[in-house]
């Protein structure tokens, strides 16, 4: 008891110093809980919507349920007797056709896309029982006819659509207008689909383009009877493997697999930035009771006089730093609820739609969130803490103003800091040279690891020397002051490195990833210069390149040709190997020219000849293959042929890598026209000196159709920018997170500095400082420990960037750039962040009293 009163009184007598260690604590937990809460709360929208618009059982065909084919832009049907059979299975209350597409596109009066600009699909589907479950008409009535549609309310609010308004729907099979009559709500959150309702022969006819047919059929369960036993009565009705028959929890399960992929992504990718800024802030609470035991070094070795034993010293210590993380944890509980909810907002606003209606908190939230907290708190506590036992009672009788225990560089600490340092330097450097992906990825991954905790323990020693070297060049110009700020920077080496390395370890990311993110974005504009011969690239955002755009572009003025590009699934079966399961690029001749793919035998402009083909070379290798074999190829949507292999491409080849192709003309002669892949891509080459008149022509004849996107190389190029652009400032946005705690710690250092040398600086004031000369001092301490940071951070993220882009070099990144801008902006930044993270510590000490400062023992 008598220690948890000591520790009380102490937590309480510097609450004042502990306040940033516990906002550390508190944005550490938070980020951890807000990213649970965020992607709890997204499972449960996901799973209510998804139980809502399943059937009791679900019947679609054997391919995959709603398989929407991208190449065909047609779905996979079932039959509309299938509602007759269905309807005599015992235990079936009643049945209903679903018709739907999601390889549509809708477009507005003003011809602006509809769809979701988060990835979310544009589903058109007719109006069933089910959809009346999940959705509620809010406006208007549904579509009874051709020519009408009802639109998602949510939608509708987006883009500002109104009853009798008209939009035209792009499919596969061609486009057609409809007028708006009425809207829907969803009964649960949207989460950013866009969905249009038409009358179901007008999605047969317009969208299926099979009369009569559905995509699935819903079957209701009569009372008393579960989905298992339904099941079974339609499988044994119909016949197993005819058609993929479902239960509710079967469909919904299948329906959020992709979903739950990408939720995953999310939560651990969140999770991880929250793990760095959660390791940063233990640089900030070693910090704080460092120096706290430091600054009471006197009432420690008093309470040792008296009889408090090492161990009840360092007990306290441990209460104290108990006492930070329950109440930094709690509070980081509940932030982490409020984050959530941000989130949930900027979701909103980039257009999904998430509601707190399904905000989600299970009770391992809060228990990870404060398990979490105290746990690194505690032990981020008990170097110091054990520090605190090893006080003598003889600091009872000593001056004050003595160095603080631990202020001198250990030389074991050193000497381990430069052996993992180099261990590190090593295996980046083997990962650098590393001919193998995961050898190299290994390697690469504990060097960054070995490299950042040698930077750690050798921060004391590091600080001794560039402190000084940034002294000589930064503080030695302001005279006297500067080289004050210099020494207190110096005087306590072991401070400064653990207040820098908190810095270093978010600028040393931001380095490393901004050398990657360069890299990559030189590397592709130097292959597309190399590999692209063709003007012009032509891309779907939704779907697949619908048959008149190809005939429109064929027209276009000043085109010399349009290569044409599709995807096909084969089953291979090479000479003496057993079959393999491959995708086949069947290309027009002319791509041969449009996209030069090296070849290491053969030409490719010969595996374009009828019944030819070219494969890569780890293909050839793995299997066998040779110049001049016959390959048995069984397209799954079509015949089997045989096909001689005339090329063998590049193993090294970035674009395209790894294809196997064929023509276009003897993909044809195998698979039917109602069955072959559509275009995922056009490649477009002007004839000679009129490349900007058929680049201005083409976005001309492809303005209504604003799904796809005409871009020449330069256009290219400036997209591959601005999406690696995009990401890098993701990810810096929530490096953000680690650096403001890194800042934290500074101004904390700077506060307990001030503390501690409150005797001293009232003497300075003393003999003649002003208030604005004291100022100043303690902001040039400042900076100089934030360029410090910034010189490990930087130095370490450059080493980690390079070794990085050597290794992704096997995977195409070819190019080193380090963008040196970049580097010079945050170094920069640094400066900036010493001088805010000065203002309150220099203003407080420029306000000391004189005369009660000299008098503070």
């Amino acid at each position: 008891m008598t220690v948890l009163r000591t520790s009380l009184r102490n937590f309480a007598a510097h609450k004042g110093r502990m306040l940033l260690s516990g906002v550390a604590v508190v944005l550490s937990v938070a980020f951890v809980c807000g990213t649970l809460v965020f992607t709890d709360t997204m499972n449960t929208t996901f799973d209510r919507l998804f139980a809502q618009t399943a059937a009791d059982v679900t019947v679609s065909p054997e391919a995959a349920r709603n398989d929407e084919l991208p190449d065909t832009g047609k779905p996979a049907t079932v039959p509309g007797s299938l509602l007759e059979e269905l309807e005599g299975v015992e235990g079936v209350s009643s049945v209903a056709g679903g018709a739907f597409s999601m390889s549509v596109t809708v477009v507005d009066s003003g011809n602006e896309n509809m769809g979701s600009s988060t990835g979310a699909p544009t589903i058109a589907s007719n109006w069933t029982e089910i959809d009346r479950r999940s959705m509620e008409v809010t406006e208007g009535r549904v579509p009874r006819g051709p020519g009408e549609v009802m639109v998602d309310a949510d939608t509708a609010e987006r883009h500002g659509l109104e009853l009798g308004e008209e939009l035209r729907t792009i499919s596969a099979l061609g486009d057609f207008r409809a007028r708006i009559v009425g809207t829907a709500a969803f009964r649960s959150t949207n989460p950013g689909a866009t969905v249009v309702y038409f009358d179901t022969e007008t999605v047969q006819k317009r969208l299926l383009g099979e009369p009569g047919a559905y995509t699935a059929v819903s079957v209701t369960a009569a009372e008393g009877v579960g989905d298992e036993e339904l099941k079974r009565n339609v499988v044994a009705a119909l016949g197993p493997g005819k058609y993929k028959v479902q239960t509710q929890q079967e469909y919904a399960a299948e329906s959020k697999e992709g979903i739950g992929s990408f939720l995953d992504v999310i939560k651990y990718a969140l999770l991880g930035f929250a793990g760095i800024a959660l390791l940063v802030g233990v640089f900030l609470i070693v910090n704080t009771f460092s120096m706290l035991v430091a600054q009471r070094t006197r009432e420690i070795g008093l309470l040792r006089a008296i009889g408090s034993s090492r161990r009840q010293v360092n007990r306290s210590v441990l209460v104290e730093a108990l006492l930070l993380g329950v109440l930094g944890s709690v509070l980081g509980v509940g932030a982490g609820v409020g984050l959530a909810v941000g989130l949930m907002e900027l979701m909103g606003l980039a257009g999904m739609n998430l509601s707190t209606d399904d905000l989600t908190v299970v009770w391992t939230t809060p228990v990870v969130g404060v398990a979490l907290g105290v746990v690194v708190t505690v032990l981020a506590a008990y170097l110091p803490a054990r520090r605190a036992g090893r006080v003598s009672p003889m600091a009872a009788l000593r001056d004050d103003g003595l160095p603080a225990a631990g202020s001198r560089v250990g030389r074991v600490r050193s000497g381990i800091g430069l052996a993992l340092t180099l261990a590190g330097a090593g295996a980046l450097a083997v990962a650098a040279g590393s001919q193998e992906a995961s050898k190299g990825s290994a390697f690469l991954g504990l060097g960054v690891l070995l490299t950042l905790v040698g930077f750690v323990l050798v921060g004391p020693l590091l600080a001794s020397l560039l402190v000084r070297v940034l002294g000589v060049v930064l503080l030695r110009a302001f005279g006297p002051v500067g080289r004050m700020a210099e020494r207190n920077a110096l005087r306590n080496p072991r401070r400064t490195g653990a207040t820098g390395a908190a810095l270093m370890i978010g600028l040393a990311l931001v380095a490393s990833l901004s050398v990657v993110g360069a890299s990559l974005v030189a590397s592709a504009g130097e292959e597309l210069d190399r590999s692209v011969g063709a003007d012009f690239i032509v891309q779907s955002t939704s779907g697949p390149v619908v048959p008149e755009v190809v005939e429109r572009m064929r027209a276009t003025e000043g085109v010399e040709h349009v290569t044409e590009y599709r995807v096909l699934e084969a089953e291979l079966t090479p000479p003496g190997g057993g079959p393999v399961r491959e995708g086949l690029t069947a290309a027009s001749p002319t791509y041969a020219g449009d996209l030069r793919v090296e070849t290491v035998e053969g030409e490719l402009p010969a595996a374009y000849e009828r019944d030819s083909m070219s494969v890569p070379e780890d293909f050839a290798e793995r299997h066998g293959v040779g110049i001049g074999d016959r390959v048995e190829v069984d397209f799954e949507r079509g015949g089997t042929a045989t096909l001689t292999v005339r090329a063998i491409t590049a193993a090294d080849t970035s674009v395209d890598r790894g294809a196997l192709y064929l023509s276009t003309e003897t993909a044809g002669a195998y698979v039917p026209g109602d069955r072959m892949p559509l275009n995922t891509m056009l490649l477009a080459k002007a004839e000679e000196g009129r490349a900007d008149a058929v680049y201005a022509a083409l976005k001309a004849e492809l303005e209504p159709f604003p799904q796809y996107e005409v871009r020449n190389q330069a256009d290219y190029k400036e997209l591959l920018e601005d999406q690696v652009g995009q990401l890098l400032n993701m990810v810096y946005g929530l490096l953000a997170l680690a650096i403001v705690v890194a800042v934290l710690g500074v101004v904390n250092t700077l506060a307990l500095s001030v503390v501690e040398r409150t005797r001293e600086i009232g003497l300075m004031r003393a003999v003649g400082m002003s208030r604005r000369q004291l100022r100043r001092m303690i902001r040039m301490e400042s900076v100089v420990i934030a360029l410090f940071g910034a010189v490990l951070g930087l130095g370490l993220g450059l080493g980690w960037g390079v070794a990085a882009q050597r290794l992704l070099a096997l995977e195409g990144l070819r190019v080193l750039q380090v963008p040196w801008p970049t580097i010079a902006a945050v170094f920069a930044g640094a400066a900036l962040v010493g001088l805010v993270a000065a203002l309150v510590p220099a203003f407080r000490a420029g306000r000391m009293n004189v005369l009660g400062a000299i008098a503070t023992e």
